[in-house]
């Protein structure tokens, strides 16, 4: 198997996206891999790795002439494999999505999936968790989106005038986000200059949280109190409507 590691490392083809394409695990692709005769492995993943490299048996590696012709070849054989895999694994979420949406659920599932696999560090897991907080607040705070339209167009990956959002806003946004990007980036920005700037941040975000706190207390003590009004001990489905008028009722009180 030495002349076939050779060839995918030729190829650039992960051990990653290579078990994707052929559905095993990596452990199990190291398994096959240490394997010396390509013809005890299972039918169907010999059948397919051969076909990936479009070959009739693995003889024939030797005499592979690895262009750029072929490389592309075949990447679109694995990028189609690897997509038709990841589908079947999730089709059964995506139901009730049309198809668009679950081509697009299905790409951003594939990738995660993928980087998490291939990174050795935390860094992808840290990312997909401030990601992961992104996307739970994008509702409540409209600038998020119009950072994604700032990085996609950044990427050139949209339209530079495309704006899928208040046009207007997005423009200002958008024209500060540069501003502060070029800053960034052309070295004159610096912890010391920006140390005051990160302490208003940092006391912003303290002033939040603690308003989250009391938010949190004054509901809780709300809820205790309607609970002892209503005559119940806890909330539960046939009751809580009830609970949560009499909490707003209790609220209203302090107006």
């Amino acid at each position: 198997m030495k002349e076939l590691n050779k060839v995918l490392i030729e190829l650039g083809i992960s051990k990653v996206r290579l078990a994707k394409y052929l559905g095993v695990s990596r452990q199990m692709l190291y398994n096959y891999l240490a394997i010396e005769d390509i013809n005890n492995w299972p039918k169907e993943k010999a059948a397919k790795l051969l076909n990936l490299l479009n070959i009739e048996n693995i003889e024939q590696l030797n005499s592979l002439k690895i262009n750029g012709e072929y490389i592309i070849e075949v990447e679109n054989r694995l990028n189609e494999g690897v997509k038709d895999s990841s589908n079947r694994e999730i089709i059964a979420d995506l139901k009730g999505f049309n198809k668009k949406e679950q081509e697009l659920l299905s790409d951003i599932i594939t990738l995660l999936k993928e980087k998490l696999a291939a990174d050795k560090t935390k860094d992808s897991y840290n990312t997909f968790l401030y990601l992961y907080h992104f996307l739970q607040s994008i509702d409540a705070n409209e600038e998020l989106k119009y950072i994604l339209g700032y990085v996609s167009k950044s990427l050139g990956m949209t339209p530079v005038l495309d704006f899928a959002f208040n046009s207007d806003k997005q423009y200002i946004f958008e024209s500060i986000m540069f501003s502060a990007m070029a800053l960034y980036s052309s070295g004159n920005a610096s912890k010391v200059k920006l140390s005051a700037s990160h302490k208003r941040f940092e006391e912003e975000i303290e002033h939040k949280n603690e308003e989250r706190l009391s938010r949190t207390q004054e509901l809780n003590t709300a809820k205790i109190q309607a609970l002892k009004e209503l005559g119940y001990v806890e909330i539960n489905e046939d009751n809580a409507r009830e609970v949560l008028d009499k909490i707003a009722e209790i609220q209203s009180r302090k107006v």
